[in-house]
């Protein structure tokens, strides 16, 4: 089945990099744990998105640690959730703005701009971004 073939490729573009769980459950592609950079979750991300129908078939939670640190991504957030906010990341889904990001996330649609700061050495302008693109958070 070609679904599961690529499935497969973005599983195994995981194995070394990966921390965690990826496997495939009631039809979808579950990937959770970390990373040690943000290039390693692009690279997994970049695989994910080779599968045609990714944005409803992948669930995907995927923390970078900076650095190879073990402690598990949700431990992290309930003993230090200011530490774990400044690492907090966001991927682009399809019909995303900054505005809407920032709304969601931020609270306000007008910290859109702290996004795009954040993100200069992915984005050139504000009004392009790409479902995939995975956008630091402050």
């Amino acid at each position: 089945m070609g679904l599961r073939d690529t499935y497969a490729y973005a599983i195994q573009t995981a194995k070394g990099k990966f921390q965690g769980n990826a496997e495939e459950q009631e039809g979808k592609l579950h990937f959770k744990g970390t990373v040690a950079t943000e290039a390693e979750k692009n690279e997994i991300w970049n695989a994910i998105t080779t599968i045609p129908t990714w944005e409803r078939d992948v669930v995907a939670d995927i923390q970078v640690t900076g650095g190879g640190a073990t402690t598990p991504g949700a431990a992290t957030a309930a003993a230090k959730p200011a530490a774990q906010e400044a690492a907090k990341t966001y991927t682009v889904q399809a019909g995303d703005t900054l505005s809407k990001i920032a709304k969601d996330h931020l609270g306000s649609a007008g910290a859109y701009m702290k996004i795009f700061d954040l993100n200069k050495d992915q984005l050139t302008d504000p009004d392009k971004i790409k479902p995939g693109q995975v956008l630091k958070l402050p």
